[in-house]
């Protein structure tokens, strides 16, 4: 009897990152209209929401700014009053436990729902104090903690907006001859949040033009405006840098690149107002789009805290462009390149339909069969070909090392690691059609698993062989 497993498994050549949170994405609600958010209003005049913010909340700009602008705004579409139904602790440092824990005793003694904390660094204390008061909702920003009743987090794929962003700088650099582009970030490779979004603004700019250079300047903190503005001032003056973006919370670096007469891509909200001669486009957060979300299952809950993981799909909220959830700010037309609008919308048209994605790399579809093999198709793309136009031989080795594991699984559900493995490239592959690998379980002897892998071109051509051997542990693996 066979058993027929389809699968797709997504294998990045170039650099796969995930941004910090989960995968769901719950469909986000649209305005309720006058007559029900007058309502609603009625139905949950007692509700209060809560909230825990890293900067003031009277910014104009920035992180904060976004966040609170978001608030508020979902709060008017179901028929709330941020007046008298949000309660704010603002200006909370991510590295105060005792302050973050302090802002949530505050909230849950003003009968807050539900309290949002919008920094990474709130994660753990939010975690504790979920456990402390489980009839409270608990949401999170950036982080990845949460549980199954009354505490979730989300975030989203800001990559996508930063490599529009990038592709705005890198026009730009092409008008004015300058490939330097400067990138002013909170951290490095650390946190997945800002190493995808260097390499997403990096990818972007090099896709329309190749000679850009990005150089990174990272404040080892998330909000510190006066290093954003030195960072910036370096690097324009020190490496010509003549582009500037940012992952920090101000406006300092853009307003850094006007007065020094160059351009700049901002961050979380539009801050064309504070740079008008500079500011190219941002990207930002339409925050609005989760926070109406969360903000109806919590009043669904009616009281009922733990049903708030549920009533939200799971605990990690994790939108894109297509839930419009992130997005780029309007182009300043007085300083963007001509045919930025359309290369923008063409690169965007491709993320929002799932043709493509920033670091989706080269797709492997594999079937998986219950007798000792396992068959791997790769779609030959321009992503996984050399510079000579045939396949690289690093896809080769993938697919083939896929399909030997997966056809080992077929007889042994069990954790497996690869002892060794080797290949021999037989022939030159096609750089068009479809290449498919099929792997053998050839031989099985305790803990050790032998196969022979081999990949052929559409007309059955011979390309590639590979030897396998794998370790199995004895632990059981969950498919």
């Amino acid at each position: 009897m066979k058993k027929l497993l389809a699968m797709v498994m997504a294998v990045a050549m170039t650099l796969s990152l995930a941004a910090c949170g989960g995968n769901s994405t719950p469909a986000a609600s649209g305005s309720t209209g006058s007559a029900s958010s007058e309502a609603g209003s009625a139905a949950n005049a007692d509700f209060k929401v809560g909230a825990i913010y890293i900067n003031s909340k009277n910014d104009t700009a920035g992180y904060t700014y976004a966040h609170h602008n978001g608030i508020t705004t979902a709060m008017k579409e179901l028929g709330l009053d941020p007046d008298s139904q949000l309660v704010i602790v603002d200006e909370v440092n991510d590295n105060d436990y005792d302050g973050i824990a302090s802002a949530v005793d505050t909230l849950v003694a003003a009968d807050c729902n539900i309290i949002f904390g919008i920094s990474f660094g709130y994660m753990q204390a939010m975690a504790d104090k979920a456990q402390e008061y489980p009839d409270v909702i608990f949401s999170h920003a950036t982080g990845y903690m949460s549980n199954e009743t009354n505490f979730n987090n989300y975030f989203g794929r800001i990559y996508q907006a930063r490599y529009l962003a990038g592709v705005a700088a890198g026009l730009k650099s092409l008008e004015t001859g300058n490939n330097n582009l400067g990138y002013v970030s909170a951290y490095g490779t650390e946190y997945a949040e800002t190493c995808s979004g260097i390499n997403g603004f990096t990818l972007g700019a090099q896709s329309v033009n190749p000679d850009a250079k990005v150089y990174v300047k990272e404040l080892g903190t998330w909000a510190d405006e006066v290093n954003e503005s030195a960072f910036a001032k370096e690097l324009i003056q020190n490496y010509n840098c003549g582009v500037i973006s940012q992952h920090c919370d101000s406006a300092q670096p853009q307003i850094a690149a006007q007065d020094a007469g160059v351009f700049g891509c901002g961050y979380n909200s539009d801050m064309t107002a504070d740079a008008p001669n500079a500011h190219l486009t941002a990207a930002i957060w339409n925050w609005n789009v989760y926070y109406h979300t969360a903000i109806q299952a919590a009043m669904d809950c009616a009281g009922d805290a733990s049903q708030f993981v549920t009533k939200m799909g799971g605990g990690a909220y994790y939108g894109g462009l297509a839930q419009d959830f992130v997005d780029v700010s309007p182009l300043n037309e007085t300083t963007v390149a001509p045919g930025t609008d359309a290369a923008i919308q063409a690169v965007k048209d491709k993320i929002v339909s799932g043709e493509w994605d920033v670091f989706s790399g080269v797709k492997l579809h594999v079937t998986v069969n219950a007798d000792g093999t396992a068959t791997v198709e790769l779609e030959l793309h321009p992503d996984s070909l050399n510079c000579w136009g045939t396949p690289h031989g690093g896809a080769l080795f993938t697919m083939a090392d896929v399909a030997a594991g997966m056809a080992l699984l077929t007889l042994r559900q069990e954790v497996t690691f690869t002892v060794s493995s080797s290949i021999e490239y037989l022939s030159a592959a096609p750089g068009t059609g479809k290449l498919t690998a099929v792997g053998t379980v050839e031989k099985m002897g305790g803990h050790m698993g032998f196969s022979r892998t081999d990949i052929r071109d559409e007309g059955g051509k011979l390309i590639a062989a590979l030897r396998t051997v794998m370790y199995l542990t004895g632990r059981p693996l969950e498919l």
